[in-house]
Formats: C-alpha cells, structure tokens, sequence
C-alpha cells in the first residue's frame, strides 16, 4: 500500500529522553549526527519509500505515552521507537504498544550489551516486531527500510 492511502501517517519515529542531544551528547557513544539531521535524512528516505514519516521526541514518559496512543487514532502503521533509558524501565511504554497494536521496530544506536548490565533488559523487545542495536543512527534507516519491506510500499530494503 503506497503513502496516502490509509488517509495518515505511515511510519511514527518515536524518540525519548536525552535523544534531543544527538550530537553533542557523548559522540564517542552516540556520534556527531544530530536528531535533526536524523530527522530529515529519515523523511527524506521515506519519500524514496514511498512512506509518510512523522518524528517526535520528547524527554518525558507520559507524553511518549500520550503520542503513542494518538498514532492508534492518526491510521500510524507502524512505529519505530527508541525509548532511551525508558526502554528499561517502562511499563507503561510497554503497555502502551500492546494497547495501540500498532507493530515497532525497536532501534538503540549504541550495542546496550556492552554497557552497564541495566541496559541488557528491554520491556520494549518482547513484543517488537525487529530490534536493531548497535548499528549507529544507521539502525533508523535499517529500521525503516524494514518497515517499507514488511509494508509492501513503493520501495524495499533495496532501494
């Protein structure tokens, strides 16, 4: 099914706390890309998939909640999220996608099983459809490719 028709968006890129320092926040860890340049690149690569892609960021849990729950209402198909230091800790996350039913790729941009031992648990991976660690802010573009694959859009993984 190609953009526009399910009368909404077609991928919600959701982000959480600290991902707003993308760039300046530990590059070592996280690289130079900043979130709106990562932003950009993954509209500009939905456009090549033919998806529509809509970005949110926010630092505080009840409002990724709130914009999880929205997507339900706005025909989001899928959503590719990075919860940040949420993922380890939120149930209510994680009981928001279960709630919504809408299927996600869970994205992390450093490996987190070569970090602190906290951040090899998720309570987002059980039920994401793919998870993608390690790969950088690559792994948003894998992610979405992913996404455009599983969709049958205009493009593919490929493209």
């Amino acid at each position: 099914m190609l953009r526009g028709e399910t009368g909404g968006m077609d991928v919600l890129v959701v982000n959480g706390p600290n991902l707003n320092l993308l760039g300046t926040r530990n590059p070592g860890v996280y690289g130079h890309t900043t979130l709106a340049d990562l932003e950009s690149s993954l509209r500009d690569r939905g456009r090549e998939l033919g998806l529509d892609v809509t970005t949110y960021q926010h630092n505080h849990e009840g409002a990724l909640v709130d914009r999880i729950q929205e997507a339900r209402t706005q025909g989001c198909r899928y959503i590719i999220v990075n919860a940040g230091a949420y993922t380890h800790t939120s149930v209510a996350i994680a009981d928001a996608f279960e709630a919504v039913q809408i299927p996600y790729v869970e994205v992390h941009i450093s490996n987190v099983y070569a970090r602190e031992e906290f951040r090899h648990r998720s309570l987002l991976s059980a039920n994401a459809s793919a998870v993608i660690v390690g790969a950088g802010v690559y792994g948003y573009r894998l992610a979405l490719d992913l996404v455009a694959e599983r969709l049958g859009g205009a493009g593919s993984a490929d493209a």
